[in-house]
């Protein structure tokens, strides 16, 4: 679905010849692409709001930011502009080649919906270019909030997939009998 419907933008702007099908059909193909890709970017998005939640209590817990206003927001500022190059590397292998946009963008979409809405909450337009509403939410949830701007190196972090964390438990439980 969502190589269909990047072919049919790309057939709508003119950059590929357009395939017997009307205008409308590819207007309806790339809009359903867009409320699929609104879609994943919803659940990232969902994900991310608990790490952040998580960040915040385990620096709380740690006492080592006491008195910084650490908050959420802090730390979506670390996820955007200071992704550490091992994670970079891990997401790039997974083909995610523009990380802030995707962190980005999946934390201004859960800044406004707590429940995934359907497509029919969405008119085509808006579809269409869905990115610059979602990065102008990221941006008024960091502008409306009071909170300390993290330095580079302030946070240590890595990602797992499922699959990895699921042997990393399987590992440390072996460890401890």
């Amino acid at each position: 679905m969502l190589m269909e419907s990047s072919r049919a933008s790309l057939a709508l702007q003119g950059f590929l010849p357009q395939p017997e099908a009307m205008e409308e059909d590819l207007n309806r193909v790339l809009t359903r692409g867009r409320f699929a890709e609104l879609k994943m970017l919803f659940y990232i998005g969902k994900d991310l709001g608990r790490w952040l939640e998580q960040c915040v209590e385990t620096a709380q817990l740690s006492g080592q930011f006491e008195g910084r206003a650490i908050r959420q927001e802090t730390f979506a500022v670390f996820l955007v502009n200071y992704l550490p190059s091992h994670v970079r590397t891990k997401l790039e292998g997974w083909g995610v080649l523009d990380h802030c946009a995707l962190f980005r963008r999946s934390i201004g979409l859960h800044t406004v919906f707590s429940e995934c809405p359907s497509a029919a909450c969405f008119t085509p337009e808006f579809l269409k270019k869905y990115h610059r509403h979602l990065d102008s939410w990221y941006e008024h949830r960091l502008n409306s909030t009071n909170f300390e701007w993290p330095e580079p190196n302030d946070f240590v972090f890595d990602l797992y997939a499922s699959g990895e964390y699921t042997i990393m438990l399987e590992q440390s439980w072996a460890d401890n009998e």
